[in-house]
């Protein structure tokens, strides 16, 4: 690797890190950092929108169905990544607990002092380009693998 490579290798495992930042914070407006203006993103295996969505629409689709949990945790492990020019192929596996509030018996409740925990695992395949301003998500993919647990009982 030339340090080209190196350098282009830290700045897509920073661009990860800062989509499950801004996901984790619900810093939407920090998303717009993360993908191009006209990225395709398809989240279908985690009941998403059937298909690929443009990013204002999928945008928006995230702040709403994300809303419910007032805690969730990504962590990612390193990206598998080649490169075909100025575009990167990743992938990136994830571990997810989400929180969504609880009374004290359990039920959902959005104003409840507990959190139901349950998580999600799987892997984001993206496709990264070069930009003016840095490396960008072109188009990503969840691959949602696995939930263990379920949403708690909804009155």
């Amino acid at each position: 690797m030339d340090i080209e490579e190196i350098s282009d290798r830290l700045e897509i495992e920073q661009l990860m890190v800062r989509y499950v930042d801004a996901i984790d914070s619900k810093d939407w407006d920090l998303l717009d950092t993360v993908f191009t203006k006209d990225a395709f993103l398809d989240y279908e295996s985690s009941g998403g929108p059937e298909g690929k969505g443009n990013y204002p629409e999928v945008k928006s689709w995230l702040k709403t169905s994300l809303a419910i949990f007032p805690m969730t945790q990504h962590m990612i492990g390193k990206s598998s990544i080649t490169f075909e020019g100025d575009t990167a192929h990743c992938r990136t596996i994830f571990y997810n607990p989400m929180g969504i509030p609880i009374n004290a018996t359990g039920i959902y409740d959005p104003e409840g002092e507990g959190l139901h925990i349950f998580v999600v695992g799987g892997w984001y395949n993206d496709t990264c380009i070069r930009t003016e301003t840095g490396w960008r998500i072109k188009e990503k993919v969840e691959d949602q693998a696995y939930t263990e647990g379920s949403f708690p009982p909804f009155e």
